[in-house]
């Protein structure tokens, strides 16, 4: 069968009249054989190539004496040539049939800033991308299923708001305003609610002007959606069953390696109130506490806490450092306290409660959800209380949107509201330890 096929040089073995080597695509490694007989003067121009030069042949497949398919070449062509050498990789399968790899491209700096090298070099890395494409075309398949219509909402916002974080700020020329990149899509989306969408979601970009580490990058992926007519319980399931099956498409099973611990995924998960796991990882009642007993508390916890944030930050401080990092397990904490929760309703059967959850897995918050607040005047009342911490140096705390309000006088049916953030999804589903190596383009500092 003769073939053309083109690719990457990522090997070559001279040995006089005859040549190895291998060319690379995205789909795999293919050996050709080139001879001299065969090519005459061209063979000798073989000489100027080097690893990173791609090329395109001609030639007859065949099998050698080892098993190895191989093109004979019958014709090359010079298709683009290589003119920075690229780190040479190396890999043999030893007797038990496992990829042994030597000299990898392992600079992390480097690979962020040269993901080009490292995708042509780590075929690992590559397959990690070709994941993530898997998982937001899986829930989207899983979300359009469902009826779920997916809108795009603005990017750039006059006000912006649905989470506490610090924005980017930038400059409309042509309406002489500051305007901001969104750090969540959840107002206009609600907004859609209140229009007669029963159920919208949409996967974008949204951006925090805060720090970065390994489960933090300003520039981040994030699904929101909303269902009408639905709470927080229905929301639970939906999610469980949600990542479940995007995680039983995606690898063929539930349960998953993340570092040394096996996590699974197979529904129904945990679901515990937030203080009663803060009770069992700290020894502390931090329920109806004050703002002052609280800081009492995260003192003698070792936490520190800004004294500019008000009782939702230093609870969530506490929770975060003592409480998080133990749920490995997808877990469920559920019913927040209300001052943490400005966008949620009230709970059914606790007015100091909202109904909220957020699902952490391996440490992380993955998830956040709520029964939507959809009472107005609650609603002015949450945003007047971020006022007033915005007011004592709460750079975090939400703006008041009076249009939004505007939108919830009209009527907003009960609703659920779901965010999953997707790098983190990605990350426990592909095993990385770090976001930065499920984001093709990390944030990084100029090279000196």
């Amino acid at each position: 069968m003769n073939v053309s096929i083109a690719g990457r040089i990522m090997s070559i073995r001279r040995m006089g009249k005859a040549t190895f080597s291998h060319i690379q695509d995205s789909k795999g490694k293919i050996q050709i054989y080139f001879k001299k007989d065969i090519l005459g003067d061209k063979y000798d121009i073989l000489k100027l190539l080097d690893i990173g030069d791609i090329i395109g042949v001609k030639g007859e497949v065949f099998r050698t004496k080892t098993g190895e398919i191989t093109v004979k070449v019958e014709d090359y062509q010079v298709l683009a040539k290589a003119i920075r050498p690229l780190p040479v990789v190396k890999e043999k399968i030893d007797e038990r049939g496992n990829r042994i790899v030597y000299d990898p491209f392992t600079d992390k700096e480097m690979r962020y800033r040269q993901r080009y090298v490292d995708l042509i070099v780590n075929p690992d890395v590559r397959q990690v991308f070709i994941k993530r494409a898997k998982i937001i075309s899986t829930i989207r398949e899983i979300l359009d299923s469902h009826g779920f219509i997916e809108v795009e909402t603005p990017i750039l916002q006059p006000v912006y708001g649905g989470a506490t974080a610090r924005p980017f700020i930038t400059h409309h020329n042509a309406l002489d305003m500051d305007f901001y990149l969104r750090i969540a899509d959840e107002l206009y989306l609600k907004r859609l609610i209140v229009g007669g969408f029963d159920g919208v979601y949409e996967i974008g970009k949204d951006f925090r002007n805060e720090g970065m580490d390994r489960m933090h990058n300003p520039e981040f992926t994030m699904l929101e959606l909303y269902v009408a007519y639905k709470d927080y319980n229905w929301m639970m399931e939906f999610t469980e069953n949600l990542i479940y099956n995007v995680c039983v498409r995606v690898n063929g099973a539930s349960k998953i390696k993340f570092g040394e611990n096996e996590i699974d995924l197979t529904p129904p998960w945990r679901r515990v109130p937030m203080f009663e796991l803060l009770k069992q990882y700290t020894g502390e009642n931090l329920e109806d506490k004050t703002e002052d007993e609280l800081r009492a508390i995260a003192k003698r916890l070792n936490v520190d806490v800004s004294n500019k944030i008000g009782v939702g930050k230093i609870i969530d401080e506490i929770f975060s450092e003592l409480v998080q990092p133990n749920l490995i397990q997808p877990t469920f904490v559920i019913d927040y306290p209300i001052e943490m929760s400005p966008l949620a309703k009230r709970h059914r059967n606790n007015p100091r409660l909202v109904e909220r959850f957020e699902v952490i897995i391996c440490g992380m918050e993955v998830c956040n959800a709520f029964s939507e607040l959809n009472d107005p005047i609650d609603q002015r009342l949450r945003f007047e209380e971020q006022a007033r911490l915005r007011a004592r140096g709460d750079e975090e705390a939400m703006t008041i949107d009076e249009d939004f309000i505007r939108a919830l006088e009209y009527g907003m049916p009960p609703t659920a509201g779901l965010g999953i953030g997707i790098d983190r999804l990605v990350m426990i589903l592909t095993n990385q330890k770090t976001i930065r190596d499920v984001i093709l383009f990390p944030h990084m500092r100029p090279e000196k």
